[in-house]
């Protein structure tokens, strides 16, 4: 194993520092700053995207071919590092990482010409049908039915917990197209707009209340709604469990460590600022064991990481390791978060609805809070959907199980 970084590696490292400091302006570290979720609202994530675009990395794990920058094991993961303890938005990965490998790996030439450029750019914003309201977990069991007529699909049913759905043009879904038969083997990958008749988009209430119109999930209903296989479906017909499990190593096998750097700092941030006692909370001794703890957690995780990336270098891939960083990454979130309500206080009983309005209003000198304090609580709840979504942890820990441990 090498963890070692190359001249040329530090000079990358230090020309994405560069352009962090000049492209990541105050105006968007102040929105971020009270963002509940690691997203903007959909005109400031594509204008993030679109400045990662023409620096060429919005898409680091692409091909040249498609229009990916060529850069190395090494220089993906240390531009994700900066971008992480930056504290940048989180890029959609709908589009860039989940449907679009999925298409270059399955889908014909022309689909290819089609969808890919403008995923590249961020001009059609994707979400993903996966889940259903009585499969989650176990989404082989999906029902939404897709029959055939003529030329077209004919689409009943409902997806559940889709994300941004009423922002997106298009999306991918997982659909019934054959019964009576294992059910891995009757579902197929379709891909379709989100204007055709017959959909509809109802947004779902979660724990960190969000306006209307900036919801994070949503239920999508389907009804009588005809489809043209041609150019929909993706690969062959009954064969979309294999590209479902395909896309999911891309969206379970993240780098955290960064990213939870950057959200413990902030914490320790806000503790050195409040007092107990008389005390800076920081010097608290229960607080700090616990950011001791944290610290130690994240620096195991860093290294696992590490190893992984190393492996990555090496041409390996990456298998149920992406179940393990999956858990040990959102249930460190979770502890975060809830270390960050400690340190807020009373501040946090206050609750604010829409953190992001004052960010772009600025800030409320009547609020009953410091600006720090704003998003910690919304972030809490919003953190419990961690250890459940993109599969939940105890199917994670299954899949660990059955493939590390033989049981």
């Amino acid at each position: 194993m090498d963890l070692s970084f190359t001249v040329e590696d530090a000079a990358f490292q230090q020309e994405v520092r560069a352009w962090i400091a000049s492209a990541y302006s105050p105006d968007l570290r102040a929105k971020m700053a009270m963002s509940k979720n690691g997203y903007l609202d959909k005109e400031g994530q594509v204008a993030w995207q679109r400045k990662l675009h023409e620096k060429g990395w919005v898409a680091p794990n692409w091909p040249v071919e498609q229009g990916g920058p060529g850069l190395s094991p090494s220089q993906r993961y240390i531009l994700n590092m900066e971008l992480s303890a930056a504290g940048t938005p989180t890029v959609s990965p709908m589009g860039l990482s989940m449907v679009a490998p999925v298409i270059m790996a399955f889908g014909s030439e022309e689909q290819k010409k089609r969808h890919l450029p403008p995923i590249l750019a961020s001009d059609v914003w994707w979400c993903q049908g996966y889940s259903e309201p009585g499969s989650g977990s176990d989404l082989a069991s999906l029902q939404m039915s897709a029959v055939r007529d003529g030329d077209d699909y004919v689409l009943n049913g409902s997806k559940i917990w889709t994300t941004h759905a009423q922002w997106a043009d298009w999306i991918f879904c997982l659909v019934r197209t054959k019964k009576g038969v294992k059910a891995q083997e009757g579902i197929s990958f379709i891909i379709f707009p989100m204007t055709l008749p017959g959909i509809s988009v109802s947004a779902l209430p979660t724990l960190d209340m969000p306006v209307e119109g900036q919801q994070e999930v949503n239920q999508v209903f389907f009804e009588d709604v005809r489809v043209p296989v041609e150019g929909s479906l993706v690969g062959k017909e009954n064969e979309g469990w294999t590209y479902a499990k395909y896309l999911l190593q891309f969206e379970r096998g993240n780098s955290y460590a960064p990213g939870l750097r950057n959200m413990l700092k902030k914490a320790k941030k806000i503790a050195s600022a409040e007092q107990t006692d008389g005390d800076a909370l920081i010097r608290d001794a229960d607080f700090a064991r616990k950011v001791a703890a944290l610290e130690m957690k994240i620096d195991s995780m860093d290294a696992t990481e590490q190893r992984i990336f190393s492996s990555l270098s090496a041409g390996q891939a990456v298998g149920p390791e992406s179940s393990m960083l999956k858990c040990q990454g959102s249930e460190t979130q979770q502890e975060i978060t809830e270390l960050l309500v400690e340190a807020v206080g009373a501040y946090g009983a206050p609750f604010v609805q829409d953190s992001l309005a004052i960010a772009r209003q600025g800030a409320n000198a009547d609020l009953p809070m410091p600006d720090y304090a704003v998003p910690v609580t919304p972030s809490y709840f919003n953190y419990r959907k961690t250890s459940i979504y993109a599969g939940s942890n105890e199917i994670q820990r299954n899949i660990m199980a059955k493939m590390v441990l033989g049981l």
